[in-house]
């Protein structure tokens, strides 16, 4: 038995119109009604996707009031059904006024037959996208976090969680290292969350955006009095993560005098205020990141090596979004997900060729990067589908390293091809195949030979 043709629910009075409709649209389950009671029957029943819908229709055959009550109806019960409108009653501001109501296309009568079945192919081809859209998105929330809260699905990315997951409860101190926007913070974050201290104070602070003559104040406190303006005492931020974790991103930049004040903090656990005379306990877990090359700063004598080798009994270096397998499709469509209800609920998901761009582009700016552009595509965009002329990424980035060794550059562009393949296809072999051009017996070869698993 062949596959079963999609259900299109055709609203029309004109009893001639519709065996027109139904000998011509053969490729589909054509199901014609002439009110609306019947059309909102057919509609729960069969869940078309696609419904053409004449506006003037009984008991107002002559105007459009009963067709836009039914649309009205249609889009309350099922807004994503694509609703084609046909009418011959003031053509312009029944399209204009269909369009504002959720209508997905208007067609003026007498009606085309062959233009009209392009639009509903267009349609259903369209309801098709959005739908693999949401499920997509759907499994990103479900399937795809590690450490509670980042998304991913790269095995490069699921390695460093899983490291971070053994070192959280054994209370060394650990170093992140990674270019801007490839999300310290948030892994620092699922440390504290995985350690003993989870449930206490997780404080951050970034020794970049602090000036250095504040910095001090920041870390440590101050008593009342100690400078002018001091007109209170003050925990430092040391302080107020007592029991919990205290994140120093770009620990590069604090200046050479504190370094040797946070080296002291380190080995005696206890700190003193700016202004103070006493020592206070503290109980805090430091965990740090920076995307500087500190080993060279340390020959260059600009950061100390014995805090270094403190800060940095575990290092852990995050990969570029670049180097994360299929996780920049992942993540633009979790945060289309997540921006699109507030800033643009027309959007309903990515159109081919953006899918293809973000999944090939280098990200220079990694996650924080993919997460603007996506957002300014979902306020800019035009049509329901991002493109990639919406996300700026129509410039295509191919640049690939070279090789002498012709074997070894194929081995390796043949699995990070089929890595990309299963990534945007959510390990589906079949649609895998379909992308890379070959048939599912030669990708089932290649995944033995690579040792890949879908």
């Amino acid at each position: 038995m062949g596959r079963p043709k999609p259900p299109l629910l055709v609203v029309e009075d004109d009893q001639g119109l519709q065996a027109q409709l139904k000998w011509a649209y053969e490729d589909f389950d054509v199901i014609a009604a002439s009110d609306r009671d019947s059309a909102l029957a057919a509609l729960r029943s069969a869940e078309p996707a696609v419904v053409t819908l004449d506006l003037g229709l009984p008991p107002d055959p002559d105007g459009t009031t009963e067709g836009f009550a039914i649309l009205d109806a249609i889009m309350a019960l099922k807004p994503d059904t694509k609703v084609i409108v046909a009418s011959g009653h003031g053509a312009r501001e029944s399209a204009l006024q269909a369009i504002e109501r959720g209508a997905y296309d208007f067609y003026h009568k007498p009606v085309d037959i062959d233009s009209l079945g392009l639009v509903v192919r267009r349609a259903f081809n369209l309801h098709r996208i959005e739908a693999e859209n949401r499920r997509l998105a759907s499994r990103v929330s479900e399937n795809a976090t590690v450490l509670g809260n980042i998304i991913t699905a790269a095995p490069e990315m699921t390695k460093v969680a899983r490291m971070i997951e053994r070192v959280g409860n054994t209370g060394v101190s650990v170093m992140l290292l990674g270019a801007s926007g490839t999300g310290k913070e948030l892994l620092a974050r699922g440390l504290h969350d995985s350690s003993g201290r989870k449930g206490r104070a997780f404080v951050a602070i970034n020794c970049a955006a602090i000036p250095e003559t504040l910095l001090e104040a920041e870390l440590f406190g101050h008593e009342k009095g100690a400078f002018t303006g001091a007109v209170k005492t003050t925990e430092g931020k040391i302080e107020q993560a007592q029991g919990g974790t205290l994140f120093l991103d770009e620990v590069g930049d604090i200046p050479l005098p504190l370094q040797v004040k946070l080296l002291r903090f380190l080995q005696e656990r206890t700190i003193e205020r700016i202004g103070g005379r006493k020592a206070i306990a503290v109980d805090t877990r430091i965990v740090c990141a920076t995307h500087q090359d500190l080993e060279k700063m340390i020959a260059a004598g600009t950061f100390r090596e014995d805090l270094f080798y403190r800060l940095a009994e575990i290092v852990v270096k995050i990969p570029p979004l670049a180097e994360r397998t299929g996780d920049a499709v992942l993540l633009a469509k979790h945060f289309l997900m997540r921006f699109a209800r507030e800033m643009n609920p027309t959007i309903k998901g990515f159109a081919p060729d953006a899918l293809e761009a973000i999944d090939t582009w280098n990200w220079p700016g990694n996650v924080r990067e993919l997460e603007n552009r996506v957002k300014r595509a979902i306020i800019m965009a035009d049509d329901k589908l991002i493109s990639a002329e919406d996300m700026d990424l129509n410039q295509a980035d191919d640049d690939m390293a070279e090789a002498l060794n012709l074997k070894s550059a194929r081995e390796r562009s043949d699995r990070a091809m089929i890595r990309h393949a299963l990534a945007r296809s959510e390990g589906n072999i079949s649609t895998s195949a379909k992308l890379l051009g070959i048939s599912r017996p030669t990708l089932y070869d290649l995944l033995k030979q690579y040792d890949l698993q879908p």
